[in-house]
């Protein structure tokens, strides 16, 4: 106990010298699970975070209706920044984001999705802005940290198509997350189990790397850990992962 103790208030002594939380709100998961993983109990506002798919089209599905969850329950309209629009808005709406709050900045390349980002980023008041690009570099990720901290609105690129093995040049950004596809719960009868996801917390200011099995968002853009999983003993959570 007085271990964990001990490094809840390094994590937050970490978190205070950064600069993370002293000025923006966080958004939580509701879950204490990922909560207490991010400096200030959940999604912080006013900074940059990635969310990374990978090459199936699937899991980037997965990862768009998570990142539609947690802006669903953010108050304020959504800048959604990409070359080409491709979204399935009812997707996005099933997640909690309804449609009437997403606007859409159609910039053709990554260069200028990262440009239109960062305009974007100016104006407070927002409930976030994403930008979808392949890769961008590390100058990139440090002016949308800036430009988010000023105006403490939370910014989000979507790394589409990105490689499980792919290196990431070094980033600003606070939190780092990959979303893939998991089996859902097996009902015993031919029907549609609850989408359930990988998510990975690849890296993150302050904390330490984890990863879970969550149930997706529901239409209120909540996700949940499955019932099975809850009391499951964290070395066996441990093996399952590594493995």
């Amino acid at each position: 106990m007085r271990q964990s103790i001990v490094l809840e208030h390094l994590r937050a002594r970490i978190a205070q010298i950064e600069g993370v939380g002293a000025r923006h709100d966080a958004i939580p998961f509701g879950l204490s699970e990922l909560d207490g993983r991010l400096p200030g109990g959940g999604i912080a506002t006013g900074a940059l975070h990635e969310i990374m798919g990978s090459p199936d089209l699937a899991d980037d599905a997965s990862a768009t209706t998570f990142l539609a969850g947690i802006l669903a329950r953010i108050e304020g309209p959504v800048f959604w920044c990409l070359r080409w629009r491709d979204l399935f808005a009812p997707a996005l709406h099933l997640a909690g984001l309804h449609p009437d709050r997403v606007i859409y900045v159609e910039a053709g390349t990554d260069t200028n999705v990262l440009l239109a980002m960062e305009e974007c980023l100016r104006h407070a008041g927002l409930a976030g802005v994403v930008g979808e690009v392949a890769k961008y570099s590390t100058t990139a990720s440090k002016r949308l940290q800036l430009a988010a901290e000023a105006s403490g609105v939370a910014a989000f690129v979507f790394r589409r198509a990105a490689k499980l093995d792919e290196i990431a040049e070094g980033s600003a950004a606070m939190t780092r997350w990959r979303v893939i596809a998991s089996p859902s719960e097996d009902l015993g009868i031919p029907s549609l189990g609850r989408p359930r996801w990988q998510v990975a917390l690849e890296r993150v200011r302050g904390g330490l790397p984890h990863t879970w099995i969550v149930e997706g968002c529901d239409a209120t853009g909540r996700i949940a850990l499955p019932a099975a999983l809850v009391d499951r003993p964290a070395a066996a959570e441990d093996r399952q992962v590594a493995a």
